[in-house]
């Protein structure tokens, strides 16, 4: 199973002590400290599993032109027209629909590049952590914003953190080109994932809806012929 980079500081770190509690409990002979190093392996296991990076269908098979794919796997909690009464700018400034995807502790958190083109912008702002599935995570808590350009079509793509995600790792910026489902980057814990698109994209998916990320086509633009 590959894992991400990112998570072998917090897959090794729970084994330090874990070992000096072993080497403890043979060298005394105190069952107890073995007993003891149970939790600390129990967490190092928890976040292999949690920093999990497997393969899906777009690492084998290009999706289509028309297909934009869920960045992140989780539950879809909106899809449709953005929550404008949530917040006075919760979207992008002009007319587009939402997909949100809520990130549980146990989903992977990989994040994949929703559709194919240049990131042409890229913004990083600071915020609050509140829990990812409140509607008023989307204005207030940190986040980093990503618009995706190829031709005349245009994606919005936002990371956003949740109560126990401190930080995003975002592994592209403006000048770079990414593929359909390609790996950009994740969000450690609980999070949220929105995807902003124009009216004429057909959105595919439904509010409470489980999506995995590179494979469950969320939306799709009109067919060119």
């Amino acid at each position: 199973m590959r894992i991400d980079r990112a998570g072998w500081p917090f897959i090794t770190g729970p084994l330090a002590p874990a070992a000096v509690l072993a080497v403890a409990a043979r060298t005394t002979g105190r069952r107890p400290l073995r007993a003891l190093a149970w939790p600390f392996l129990a967490l190092s296991a928890y976040m292999a599993l949690f920093f999990r990076d497997p393969d899906r269908s777009c690492d084998t098979r290009a999706p289509g032109p028309d297909e934009v794919l869920a960045p992140a796997d989780g539950v879809v909690m909106v899809a449709g027209k953005p929550q404008q009464d949530v917040a006075p700018e919760p979207a992008p400034e002009g007319d587009w629909q939402q997909v949100s995807i809520f990130l549980s502790v146990v989903d992977v958190h990989v994040n994949r590049s929703p559709y194919s083109g240049e990131v042409v912008e890229s913004s990083y702002r600071k915020g609050s952590f509140l829990a990812a599935y409140r509607k008023e995570s989307a204005h207030r808590n940190e986040r980093s914003e990503l618009w995706l350009r190829e031709g005349d079509r245009t994606v919005v793509f936002r990371q956003i953190v949740g109560v126990l995600a401190r930080r995003i790792v975002t592994r592209t910026g403006p000048g770079q080109r990414l593929a359909t489902g390609e790996r950009m980057g994740l969000m450690k814990f609980g999070s949220r994932m929105d995807v902003f698109l124009p009216p004429e994209c057909i959105i595919t998916v439904r509010k409470g809806q489980r999506v995995r990320g590179g494979e469950t086509v969320i939306a799709r633009w009109p067919s060119a012929g």
